[in-house]
């Protein structure tokens, strides 16, 4: 039963996988053509989840809109854990002025949340994806920071730390060969539920205008221009909404069953 959430995650991120790639080479229409002689046409033959308010084939669109979700969970998550992985492995290994430094820093991020930094960054720079993931990434730093400072904590209380110090270790030999392996599971498990929320918060930050501009297409801006048709063509909202529980849901799942299978304290006792 323990590997059931693994399952279900591989299989629902399996599938935004698969969409995002095959969309790279194929797609049943051009997801940017506009039709206005199809517009707002029911699901069916040839345009199987219907078209949008510019006959624009839908399931083109959705296929189109994996890419940048995944861009954006790759690139956001890997923004945040290059940072703040390094700063929680200093504030674990460290005591006094240095490890309060980094602690009050990440409470200071927490205070900008990814919209209020993605505002910021649109109107320095204009809204783009760049801006998106950059704003996702910063504003995930402090969870990775208080995961790796937290389990760095856990495995310099080892009596192994102890017996590498007295041996002439030195602090950046140990931080490698023996705190990042014992910690590298739950920033594994970490980066998997980043990820999701990552793909949640780029719709947000689309939805409002302030990441991917209108002219690419995302699930969240598909919802924006979905909302006027609602009571005309309520399916337009269903899909793109469907697209992000299904993608958000398999990666929160994923990183739960990963943290059920690799943390002994977890796993049942036969």
């Amino acid at each position: 039963m323990r590997r059931l959430p693994v399952v279900f995650g591989l299989v629902a991120v399996g599938l935004v996988v698969v969409t995002a790639m095959v969309s790279l080479a194929w797609t049943p229409y051009d997801p940017g053509a506009i039709d206005p002689a199809a517009r707002l046409a029911p699901p069916g033959w040839p345009h199987l989840l219907g078209t949008d308010t510019f006959g624009r084939d839908t399931l083109s669109r959705l296929m189109a809109g994996s890419r940048i979700c995944l861009l954006v969970g790759v690139v956001s998550v890997a923004i945040a854990a290059v940072a703040g992985v390094p700063l929680g492995l200093v504030a674990g290994m460290t005591r006094g002025v240095v490890s309060r430094l980094v602690l009050r820093a990440t409470d200071l991020l927490y205070a900008f949340p990814a919209i209020l930094v993605a505002m910021l960054l649109a109107a320095a720079f204009g809204g783009s994806t760049l801006t998106g993931m950059a704003a996702i990434g910063i504003a995930t730093v402090p969870v990775f920071t208080r995961i790796a400072r937290a389990g760095t904590l856990t495995v310099m209380s080892q009596d192994y730390i102890w017996a590498a110090r007295a041996s002439g270790t030195t602090w950046p030999a140990i931080a490698a060969r023996h705190v990042w392996p014992n910690i590298a599971p739950l920033v594994g498990v970490q980066a998997s539920v980043s990820f999701g929320m990552a793909i949640l918060a780029e719709a947000a930050l689309s939805y409002l205008g302030l990441a991917t501009p209108p002219t690419t297409p995302t699930w969240g801006r598909m919802l924006y221009d979905a909302q006027a048709q609602l009571f005309n063509a309520p399916l337009l909202t269903l899909w793109p909404g469907a697209a992000i529980v299904v993608a958000v849901l398999g990666f929160n799942v994923l990183g739960d069953g990963l943290r059920d299978l690799l943390d002994p304290r977890l796993r049942e006792v036969v």
